[in-house]
This record gives structure tokens, C-alpha cells and sequence, in this order.
């Protein structure tokens, strides 16, 4: 990941942040990922915390990218391709709604560009079921524990129901 060039931010939650993480790190332009929890009441929510589901957080990761090599359009198109968006509150065997599916805009033209992916999306029929992506605006981002961190890396694909 290359640390040179224009940074946006980019927040997505779509299941089990680990193998979120994943899908954007090797995306060239993507120059950092973190995961964590968003989208809550909690100050300082923990993993146990948020695995309760009473703290109305998701867990999520946030991309940092450079908009010149990687478009938040095409980070969208990786978005809907590695989760289930019709799904509300689930992913695979996870349940809660910490699980949720959802983008975190950081501006007005990322809630702009997320909202006509999302309707271009639905009317696509690829899926059956219409999709429930929730669309917000960015609130606090807290980092999850380090352990969490670049998790499939240290520990193998197979820790991980994506």
C-alpha cells in the first residue's frame, strides 16, 4: 500500500470485519485499512461489547484510499460483491445487528454516489430480495482491538465466514 497522493476516507460495515478488511487491502490505491466499530452509542465500545449487540455499533472497517488511483465508485462495486445486501442484520452465520450492512459517508457526494449504486444495484435483479444497505452519514470510528487488526493476515482465511 502506497502512502503517497490524495486521501479520502471510506467506511463500510458488511458482516464479520475481518474478511472485509481483506477484500480492500490489496486494492492498489488503497494505501490503509482499519477495522472497528460504527455507527453506536458507546463511547469506547469493546469487542464484547459489541458482539452483545447492545451498543447499536456495526463492525466495520475504514479505508483509506487515494480517490486519483481508486474511485469510491469502484470500492462500492467491491462493497456489494463480498456480502450479501439483502440481508438485514446477518451475514452468513453471524446474526445481530452489529452485523448489519451499511456505508458510513464521509461527504454529500459519497452519500450521493453510495444512494445511485445502491438503487442501480436493486434494480439490477441480482438479487431476489431487495437490498436493506443502509446509507448514514460518518459518526465516531473506534478502532477495534490490535488482535482485530489485519486478523486473516495473521491467522489464515478459514478463521473467517466470508
Amino acid at each position: 500500500m502506497e502512502p503517497e497522493g490524495k486521501r479520502e476516507k471510506a467506511t463500510f460495515a458488511a458482516g464479520c470485519f475481518w474478511g472485509v478488511e481483506a477484500a480492500f487491502r490489496g486494492i492498489p490505491g488503497v494505501t490503509e485499512t482499519q477495522v472497528g466499530y460504527t455507527g453506536g452509542q458507546t463511547t469506547l465500545p469493546t469487542y464484547e461489547q459489541v458482539c452483545m449487540d447492545r451498543t447499536g455499533h456495526a463492525e466495520a472497517v475504514e479505508v483509506t484510499f487515494d480517490p486519483e488511483k481508486v474511485s469510491f465508485a469502484e470500492l462500492l462495486r467491491i462493497f456489494w460483491q463480498i456480502h450479501d445486501p439483502t440481508t438485514p442484520n446477518r451475514q452468513g452465520p453471524d446474526v445481530g445487528s452489529q452485523y448489519r450492512s451499511a456505508i458510513f459517508t464521509h461527504s454529500d457526494e459519497q452519500k450521493r454516489v453510495a444512494e445511485e449504486s445502491r438503487a442501480a444495484l436493486d434494480r439490477s435483479g441480482r438479487f431476489r430480495r431487495p437490498v436493506v444497505t443502509e446509507i448514514v452519514p460518518a459518526q465516531a470510528f473506534w478502532r477495534a482491538e490490535e488482535y482485530h487488526q489485519r486478523y486473516l493476515e495473521k491467522h489464515g482465511r478459514a478463521s473467517c465466514h466470508l
